[in-house]
């Protein structure tokens, strides 16, 4: 069997990462079997390359190997990319056509980017890997097809299935085994190597020389977050190897080439003010949502104050300005809120029964003669009824003279069964 070092140098693999090197020996570990791989890890870290070893340290190494990126592929054509289609399933097929499972029976399919497919072709995927069946587009013939499926991914597949984006199930069957490549961030030793293998590589494409890099660019080069991974170095290594006069380059000179260093970075400037204006609209809210509760809380003292009280004048006084952003004028139609505490309805049930004594609009239920007392409940219900009946059932006009909304109506003649 041959060895790691030998493996990544077949297979151009560079670095020698702790991650790195236990990633490629688990897919020489699973190569000769026919258990689904799924390999994850983020954008441009070099996925591809796992397939293709276990591909070709298994016994289907003379079989096909078909790469497929699902994330490429139409949504609406992509089950007859997979599975074939019949001559007439569709407009535009006007004849029959073999699918990547079909052609590639006996051998490797690679699903890179597995967690863009629709939930629609999940299903059928599912049933490839549980017993190697599926059906082409517009036939009902089931076919056979003896393929090994290794997948890829950059998305976090427990928050797809979470959102419902991902069947669970067809997750669980592809993660027989799962390897994680590691970031390039992850891997800041490979990094120099990595970029020495890229300028030399491009040094001898374009016939120049091949670029240096300074002591102070390589630590930059190791301290930058390499958000494109593998692939974003390899851009850079080749903007510096055709762009620069100067083959040694310094880490002043490598800022010019690194999204975040540059001064003239619209795209970044514009990503940092879309933040910074969600971020003001939500103080924005914070702040009227504190503001409510606020009201809220004063409202509350104020009642409190009012039923332990015996000098109300004096109180509401004190309290005008928030008496009339709470109930409006007192000469204007009153508004109840959606939501009222208990002491606010007891306040307001009190005023409906007494709508011409504005003075001692705000006493209480405790002064009220006992025997003229009848429950809220039962006073509310009376209220209700005589609305609706002089407004032969409509509920908004109703609503309008008790002084509710609509809403609230609604849920008041559900809960009495009117």
């Amino acid at each position: 069997m041959e060895s790691i070092q030998a493996i990544k140098q077949r297979f151009g693999i560079l670095g020698n990462d702790q991650k790195l090197n236990r990633a490629v020996e688990k897919a020489m570990q699973v190569a000769p079997t026919d258990i689904s791989v799924l390999v994850t890890g983020e954008s441009g870290v070099g996925k591809e390359s796992i397939p293709k070893i276990i591909h070709a340290l298994s016994h289907r190494k003379h079989g096909k190997y078909i790469a497929v990126n699902c994330g490429a592929i139409p949504e609406g054509t992509i089950d007859s990319e997979l599975f074939g289609h019949e001559k007439g399933a569709f407009t535009g097929a006007t004849q029959t056509r073999s699918g990547y499972f079909e052609v590639a029976d006996g051998g490797t399919i690679f699903l890179d980017e597995v967690g863009e497919l629709p939930l629609t072709t999940q299903v059928r995927l599912l049933r490839v890997l549980e017993n190697g069946e599926f059906i082409k587009v517009g036939s009902s013939k089931v076919q056979k097809t003896n393929v090994r499926i290794v997948a890829a991914t950059n998305l976090n597949m427990v928050e797809a299935i979470k959102k419902e984006k991902f069947r669970e199930d067809l997750y669980y069957r592809l993660s027989t085994v799962e390897i994680y490549l590691p970031p390039l961030r992850d891997r800041k030793d490979d990094i120099h190597l990595l970029f020495r293998k890229f300028a030399s590589d491009f040094a001898m494409k374009y016939k120049m020389p091949t670029v240096r890099l300074e002591d102070d660019a390589v630590a930059l080069l190791q301290k930058y977050r390499w958000n494109g991974n593998v692939r974003q170095l390899r851009n850079i290594a080749e903007q510096i190897s055709v762009l620069e006069q100067e083959r040694n380059i310094d880490a002043e000179k490598l800022k010019e080439y690194l999204p975040g260093y540059a001064s003239n970075l619209p795209a970044v400037i514009e990503e940092k003010k879309k933040d910074s204006d969600f971020s003001n609209e939500r103080e924005i809210l914070y702040k009227v949502l504190f503001d409510m509760k606020n009201d809220l809380n004063d409202l509350k003292k104020l009642t409190m104050e009012l039923m332990e009280n015996d000098s109300h004048k004096n109180v509401r006084e004190e309290n005008e300005s928030l008496i009339q952003k709470i109930y409006g004028n007192n000469d204007e139609e009153e508004v109840i809120p959606e939501e009222i505490t208990d002491e606010q309805l007891e306040v307001l049930q009190i005023q409906q029964q007494n709508p011409t004594d504005k003075q001692d609009k705000y006493y209480f239920a405790e002064e009220i003669e006992e025997e003229e007392t009848l429950s809220l409940q039962d006073k509310e219900l009376e209220l209700i009824k005589k609305s609706l009946e002089r407004h032969n059932g409509k509920r908004k006009p109703a609503a309008d003279e008790l002084g509710i909304s609509e809403r609230t109506l609604y849920r008041k003649i559900k809960q009495y069964d009117l």
